[in-house]
């Protein structure tokens, strides 16, 4: 099969690589969309993750073969799947901190070499407790594409639900990329007011398209200003921090009220930042993170992205890009430098036959 291989820092190339074998309790799946996420992207340019791999994690697609015991999925169910799931009995799952579980950290799909998702190629092996309770079948009628959302969906939902946001309360996401419309848009569904941050005003049009009415134009307006202008004064009662680079850590610290919560969701490299110590102890502010996925909201998780495909919430609507696997080094490229025009890029392997680009 085909397949793009991490070969090194900034190093991907598409070659033949063997159809992975599976073995009792495990299924095969045929990729049909995978999504690009910025986490593949920091792999990939940071060499965080030794070589080779073949990244991938937003995968969805069709069951190409299945493994000896096997209950509940066929040849032909159309899936997505999830690369982690908790072991759901050690002290972090007790806790309900899933993603510092143990067996979580651990990837359950492969399309060879240390498992790291695989869905940057033709077929993945999905083991036997991601089986169990990490993959979900696709209702009839929801394409690939929006099943592919289900993963990230579910992260951006997690970091709401961590929130507890309020009908009375203003929430500010800076960043509007695919990710940050996300997380605006599920907070809007709490009833909050959200205003949304980004230097594109193309982006901000895309989101108008999922009912995020308050932009702000990062790159000629005052963000800090117009946000506690919105607030009575008071700055936002939850500011989410949707952009990677530490450098707005700042800005969102500065727009949240005393006593508001400011929530880092891209900051997911190891490194030194600065606090504002006084911020947190006098101003009473609170600092949270949020990262990966629920398995206790999969399920909700779930059924919001398919139910969503009919009712007004069409996720593939984030897609501007879509790439064969063959022009798979491409779409990293178009993934790694966003623009105004870019937002959300697919590689989906029978592109070429099944559909033209974009």
């Amino acid at each position: 099969m085909r397949a793009a291989v991490y070969r090194g820092v900034n190093d991907v190339c598409v070659e033949a690589v063997p159809v992975p074998e599976i073995g009792p309790g495990e299924v095969l799946l045929r990729v049909a969309a995978c999504g690009i996420c910025g986490t593949d992207l920091k792999k990939i340019h940071t060499g965080s993750h030794s070589a080779p791999r073949i990244f991938g994690h937003e995968t969805a697609g069709t069951i190409a073969a299945v493994g000896k015991g096997v209950e509940g999925f066929s040849v032909g169910d159309r899936v997505m799947v999830f690369h982690h799931i908790p072991c759901g009995k050690c002290y972090y799952c007790r806790k309900k901190t899933f993603a510092q579980c143990q067996v979580y950290k651990k990837v359950g799909c492969t399309a060879g070499f240390e498992p790291s998702g695989g869905g940057f190629a033709e077929y993945v092996r999905v083991m036997e407790w991601i089986v169990r309770r990490g993959l979900v079948k696709i209702p009839d009628g929801v394409p690939f594409e929006q099943a592919a959302f289900v993963e990230p969906v579910n992260t951006c939902f997690k970091a709401i639900k961590n929130l507890s946001l309020e009908p009375d309360e203003t929430v500010l996401v800076i960043g509007q990329g695919p990710i940050g419309i996300l997380l605006a848009a599920l907070a809007a569904r709490t009833g909050a007011r959200v205003l949304t941050s980004d230097l594109f005003p193309e982006r901000h049009k895309v989101a108008a398209g999922y009912g995020l009415s308050r932009p702000i134009d990062a790159g000629r307006q005052d963000v800090i200003g117009l946000t506690h202008d919105a607030s009575e004064g008071r700055g936002a009662d939850a500011v989410i921090l949707a952009v990677g680079g530490n450098s707005l850590i700042k800005t969102a610290m500065d727009a949240a009220r005393p006593g508001g919560r400011v929530l880092l969701f891209a900051q997911t490299q190891h490194g030194e930042t600065v606090i504002d110590p006084a911020a947190i102890c006098m101003d009473e502010k609170f600092l949270i993170g949020s990262y990966s996925a629920s398995e206790e909201i999969q399920d909700e998780g779930a059924e919001l992205v398919f139910e969503g495909y009919k009712n007004g919430f069409d996720l593939t609507r984030l897609i501007s890009h879509r790439f064969p696997l063959e022009k798979a080094r491409e779409a990293i490229h178009v993934a790694s430098n966003p623009g105004p025009g870019s937002m959300k890029i697919f590689i989906e392997p029978e592109i070429e036959r099944d559909k033209p680009q974009v």
